[in-house]
């Protein structure tokens, strides 16, 4: 079988299973409450344990992939993601429940760098379009397909099987992992930064944790307010240590690369403005237009569509336009589209704003696969497994940064207006204003050099030679004329 295809599958499988599992549960709540004996508001504070442990362990899975090889390592993920599943699907008090979920986040934490990490060391650069358009596709379909399944499962089967469904999903990928993916490791691994392991871990998770319940109304103000301030602050710190260390965690060196700098810091912006869409979207659809979970899942599952239809083109798309000219006019587009969710009312047409999320899918889509892409087209080979951490920190922050904005925003709406239940009306400024943030985005991508990731995408940019002079041609033949006339002479 062609590695070229198989591999991508084989991240993408994982990675979707991911994914999906962080947003399943989110219409499951009250029976699994019911089910383990406490209340939804404490099970949903519990699950925010797993985006906790997410933010700790991203950074040691560069140096871990290094030391013991990416295809043991994604393969262990794999099998420490399909343990916290089983621990979840058999808790029986809020405790078990919450260790099965950080058990959950460490798979996690290490499935999807180091996921990449292997994509990006099996795979030559010239079919690298095409593969991370594949990994992509989870990325955007998982949030939208999991809130659905997750009513459907326990409306007419048992929430158990939530959970129980990513065990043959994590056999076949272990087992594909192990047959079609080559060991490949570092010969001379860094020496672990075991300081910055613990002020980056204390740093992103104030950070992640702060982010992910902030506006949410589930912790007081002050704590929510505590928790970010200890994570800017642990953060800060991990910064001045990371300068004096050869070999930190997370290499913020890195990005002194045009196009590592553009893909964090214009990808940061775009993701936190798409970031909110799954949060925002079926919000309006339930509380807003009254529909069920269910219901509201399969309206905004429709953007998956246009995300699926991206990754035949994607590859095409951006050979013949460019990185630069791509991205930068991609990332206004998306936000147009992004924004416009903000004129769905209940008397909109279905189909309508069915056709708004198809495309938007499309144009979001191909922006996630050239941001994953571009990211990693100046790496050197010994550095892949660092980039692959950063970019992972941070596509991890900018998700819960976008939650938390649009929360805060339908909230201080909400407090504007002197209105105390939340209906269609108080969505349109949130989608407004994360429309805003992703639009920005494009300032760091028409940054970039016309020929930025020219070496991946295939597109050659040819600069042209100054136009020459006829009036100077003509001189330096006269000049030339003379020169020889005197030597004659």
């Amino acid at each position: 079988m062609n590695k070229e295809r198989v591999i991508p599958l084989i991240v993408a499988a994982a990675l979707f299973m991911e994914n999906m599992d962080s947003t399943v549960i989110a219409t499951s709540l009250p029976a699994i409450a019911a089910d383990i004996g406490t209340s939804p508001l404490t099970l949903k504070l519990a699950i925010t344990s797993y985006l906790l442990s997410l933010a700790v362990f991203i950074p040691a899975s560069g140096w871990t992939a290094d030391r013991f090889g990416a295809r043991t390592v994604f393969s262990a993920a794999i099998g420490v993601f399909m343990l916290g599943s089983i621990g979840c699907a058999i808790s029986s008090s809020i405790n078990d429940f919450v260790i099965a979920r950080v058990v959950q986040g460490l798979g996690g934490a290490m499935m999807t760098p180091v996921g990449r990490l292997v994509l990006l060391r099996s795979i030559d650069k010239s079919a690298l379009v095409n593969a991370m358009a594949w990994v992509t596709v989870p990325a955007l379909i998982g949030p939208v397909i999991g809130p659905p399944l997750g009513g459907f499962i326990t409306t007419y089967f048992s929430w158990h099987w939530i959970f129980l469904i990513n065990i043959p999903i994590g056999v076949l990928g272990i087992f594909m992992a192990q047959r079609f993916i080559d060991p490949i490791r570092s010969d001379k691994p860094d020496r672990f930064d075991l300081i910055g392991m613990v002020l980056s871990g204390l740093g992103l998770g104030g950070l992640a944790f702060g982010l992910s319940v902030a506006g949410l109304g589930l912790v007081p103000w002050p704590i929510v307010a505590g928790l970010i301030g200890g994570g800017a602050i642990f953060t800060t710190l991990y910064v001045r240590h990371a300068r004096r260390t050869d070999s930190p965690v997370l290499d913020f060196s890195l990005m002194r690369l045009a196009t590592m700098r553009a893909s964090i810091l214009g990808g940061f912006l775009f993701r936190l403005g798409i970031g909110a869409l799954p949060f925002l979207l079926p919000l309006l659809m339930q509380l807003g237009f009254g529909l069920s979970p269910f219901q509201s899942g399969l309206v905004t599952f429709t953007s998956a569509v246009g995300s699926i239809f991206m990754k035949t083109l994607a590859a095409r798309i951006i050979r013949s336009f460019g990185f630069r000219n791509i991205m930068m006019v991609d990332a206004v587009v998306s936000a147009v589209f992004l924004a416009a969710c903000a004129l769905f009312t209940i008397s909109t047409p279905l189909l309508l704003i069915v056709i708004i999320l198809i495309v938007g899918g499309f144009f979001r889509s191909l922006q996630f696969t050239a941001l994953n892409t571009l990211a990693y087209a100046d790496i050197e080979p010994a550095k892949m497994s660092r980039a692959t951490t950063l970019v992972s920190v941070a596509q991890q922050l900018a998700i819960s940064a976008g939650v938390a904005i649009g929360a805060f925003s339908v909230e201080a709406t909400m407090a504007l207006r002197h209105v105390s239940e939340i209906n269609a009306d108080q969505f349109g400024p949130a989608f407004v204003i994360v429309g805003i943030f992703a639009a920005f985005s494009g300032i760091f991508f028409y940054k970039l050099p016309p020929d930025a990731g020219h070496q991946i995408s295939g597109r050659m940019v040819v600069i042209a030679e100054p136009a020459s002079d006829p009036d100077a041609e003509e001189a330096a033949a006269r000049e030339t004329a003379s020169a020889r006339d005197q030597k004659l002479g």
